[in-house]
């Protein structure tokens, strides 16, 4: 009898990636979950008999180890084992055998190959079969990136856009992103990332093996998503020119900035900001199969100095000049998996933050960083604990800066840093309110333990040193609880010890182009006349705290008589601020108080100028392969006609390539309206974003959910579509900024109306 010989094989692809919920990738290739069963079928020249040998090996890295896991040999048995890896027949009789084969739910992440050894007579015959590519299994129960909730894994791993928050804790608002992760080519520019990384060029070999490991992987990616170290994805620029490339603002999904870092040999994509690198890192981390999030965290310290407080400093006008800076909103990833190196109680949301900020281990990266952890106050836990930490709850400490060796305290303020910690609900276009998660509430007695915790913590990590501690309340001195009740120390002094206190109340619309009115009051809380001196001063700033351009200053004094209150009127024109606002639109106002006994108030407020919003609106079912109409209305914002306004859209599975259209000449505040044809590419819920840009104003950002019937599906048998109207969307929010040279987009015939 003849020795055993393969003659053909199937890999079983659709009805493997449809099992594996992979058969969303636009992919050539076989796409595996890690630790779950496929099946493929082996056709051999005469059914396998007793003496018969049959081996799988898979193979991944450059050189492939079992002791690295990074090689397994299976032999093919008739019954199922507790092995890691394991393959196993239906049945010999015949010449055609099903096989069903399983990896090891520990197995690193990547390209596998995958050969077939037949021992047979003495002889040894080598067959290739396809290969295959692994990744992260949430479904598997034995992966450390497990989740239990089915509507959670549906989220946070195949859900391909989502919204990402922006704006101040008082007036949050909301942009659309474009994940793409299954977009064609994406999950070959995933695992490019890793092989360019710095890991990879000193130890192709150990990179290799440590991608069992999300931590690891989640790690190596915060790093490579920024390009300060490597020729990473992107490039950040927080200055107010993006020359050479695209401004953050007008990036509204990640596919073509991974697509344009491939295309361009690597080189780093210009320019990100934080919502920007958020974007894209949650592409490649859903796209490798780890659950993750995208989080907004409302004043959000930069602590420079990882003493867990921020310094506020202003000059004597008023005007900030802070080395630490609290940022108006913050942006970053949480993924989701178990951290058994640290303790189980410290699984579950991770932090990973791609934006440079500051160095973890010489190269700019933030995390893994577990949320309970810095709950508790452990940051000395693996990694970046007292950076985070800060971020959500430091101290925010204000002085007036009078030369360089003078500087006055003006208070400490326990409870600024760290509001309303955001992120998109599942299911849905909702937002969840995740603050509990990373502290305890502010007020309370716990909150404030762990945050004396946190700060012994530093001192045993050498971050600071004992006076240091001392004199922030930690060993002699007891801080003041954020109730009140016990005495402060030297550094602390809060608002309502001053016989003054100061607000601002705006009184007049914040629509761009309106005139800022506001009313500053003083309200005197002794028994004696209190004069005032009052030094005012209003800039543009960037989102990150930082002061752009001054546009208004002032001074003034005002005689506040016992137990009353006066208030003063403060006038910004429109054309004093409009042509100097930065991306996100933002005012700062400031009033620096000089009161009787010669302490310092200052009083502050940050304003959002507003932008009429982009419309969207369908009035038709959306079919897979089928032309759309979009209908998109649209405003000028500016005093000013507006003559290089241009519409940018996308959206995966709606749009393949971001698209524009250039919009008609505007008149001041003229609203225009504009059709456009879109063919969707894949059914199921789908998010259109649309941006109206110009270099006269930051873009103005829309999106739109579209539920996409399937071929033959009819629109009963859709879900979320109410009969008669539009779909149901995002409303269209400002957010952006003019379009820059360096973008990739189609042009196309559309039809135009003015109102």
């Amino acid at each position: 009898m003849a020795a055993l010989k393969m003659k053909t094989f199937s890999m079983e692809k659709k009805s493997n990636m449809e099992a594996h919920r992979t058969n969303y990738y636009n992919s050539k290739n076989l796409i595996l979950r890690r630790g779950q069963e496929f099946g493929i079928k082996l056709h051999f020249n005469r059914p396998i008999q007793k003496g018969d040998k049959i081996e799988f090996i898979a193979s991944t890295g450059p050189a492939p180890a079992e002791s690295d896991q990074t090689l397994a040999v299976l032999q093919l048995s008739g019954s199922k084992n507790n092995s890691t890896w394991m393959a196993v027949m239906d049945s010999s009789f015949t010449a055609e055998v099903n096989i069903t084969i399983k990896t090891s739910p520990h197995s690193p992440i990547g390209h596998y190959k995958i050969n077939l050894c037949i021992t047979s007579k003495n002889k040894k015959s080598y067959f290739k079969l396809d290969d295959i590519i692994l990744l992260f299994n949430p479904w598997a129960k034995d992966d450390v990136v497990y989740m239990e909730e089915e509507n959670e894994r549906l989220e946070y791993v195949l859900n391909d856009s989502g919204i990402i928050y922006f704006g101040l804790k008082d007036y949050i608002d909301e942009m659309g992103w474009n994940y793409g992760q299954f977009e064609e080519g994406i999950l070959d520019i995933c695992f490019q990332i890793l092989d360019r990384s710095l890991d990879y060029q000193e130890d192709s070999v150990l990179d290799c093996s440590k991608r069992y490991d999300p931590g690891y992987v989640g790690r190596v990616l915060s790093a490579m998503i920024n390009s300060f170290e490597d020729e990473g994805v992107l490039e950040g620029s927080w200055s107010s020119r993006f020359l050479g490339g695209v401004n953050p603002q007008n990036w509204n999904g990640s596919v073509d900035i991974l697509h344009m870092w491939r295309k361009r040999g690597y080189r780093p994509v210009k320019y990100g900001q934080c919502w920007v690198f958020a974007g894209v890192l949650c592409t490649v981390l859903r796209c490798l199969g780890i659950p993750t999030r995208i989080v907004t965290n409302f004043d959000s310290a930069h602590d420079k100095d990882s003493n867990l407080s921020v310094d506020s400093v202003y000059s004597k006008r008023g005007r900030s000049m802070s080395k630490d800076t609290l940022w108006n909103f913050h942006v970053w990833n949480e993924s989701w998996f178990s951290r058994s190196e640290l303790g189980s109680s410290y699984g579950g949301w991770q932090v990973l933050d791609a934006t440079p900020q500051e160095l973890s281990g010489g190269i700019h990266r933030c995390g893994p960083t577990s949320v309970h952890a810095i709950k508790e106050g452990d940051i000395d836990l693996d990694y970046d604990g007292p950076f985070v930490f800060s971020e959500v709850n430091a101290d925010r400490i204000t002085w007036v800066y009078y030369d360089k060796d003078l500087k006055e305290k003006v208070y400490t303020n326990s409870e600024s840093v760290g509001k309303f910690i955001s992120t998109k609900a599942v299911g849905s276009n909702g937002w969840i309110d995740i603050t509990d998660n990373y502290k305890y509430p502010e007020g309370s007695e716990k909150e404030r333990s762990v945050y004396m915790k946190a700060r012994k913590k530093l001192i045993g990590m050498g971050i600071i040193n004992k006076d240091s501690a001392e004199k922030r309340g930690i060993a002699k001195k007891r801080r003041k609880k954020r109730t009140g009740g016990s005495p402060l120390d030297d550094l602390d002094e809060k608002k309502k010890e001053f016989d003054i206190q100061g607000t601002f109340e705006l009184n007049s619309s914040t629509k761009f182009g309106a005139d800022i009115k506001l009313n500053l009051h003083l309200k005197n809380t002794s028994k004696i006349v209190q004069p005032v001196k009052i030094k005012l001063s209003s800039s543009t700033i960037e989102y990150t705290g930082r002061p752009d351009t001054e546009v208004y200053s002032d001074d003034t004094t005002l005689t506040v008589p016992p137990k009353k209150e006066k208030k003063l009127s403060v006038s910004i024109p429109a054309s004093d601020y409009e042509n100097y606002l930065t991306n996100h639109n933002l005012m700062e106002v400031v009033a620096l108080c000089e009161l009787k006994n010669r302490k310092k108030m200052l009083v502050r407020k940050v304003i959002v100028i507003e932008r009429p919003p982009v419309d969207i609106q369908i009035y038709s079912y959306a079919f897979v392969n089928n032309p759309l109409d979009v209908e998109i209305t649209y405003t000028n914002p500016l005093s000013t006609p507006l003559n290089d306004g241009l519409l940018v859209f996308g959206g995966s599975g709606l749009v393949k390539k971001s698209r524009r259209r250039k919009v008609p000449k505007l008149q001041p505040k003229e609203s225009g309206r504009m059709t456009i044809e879109i063919t969707p590419y894949q059914s199921g819920s789908r998010q259109l974003t649309v941006d109206l840009t110009s270099k006269h104003f930051s873009a103005i950002k829309g999106f739109h959910k579209i539920n996409v019937l399937g071929e033959g599906e009819t629109h009963e048998e859709s879900e979320g579509h109410e009969e008669g109207g539009a779909y149901e969307g995002g409303e269209g929010h400002e957010d952006g900024d003019a379009y820059a040279e360096g973008g990739e987009y189609e042009d196309d015939e559309v039809y135009e109306d003015s109102m």
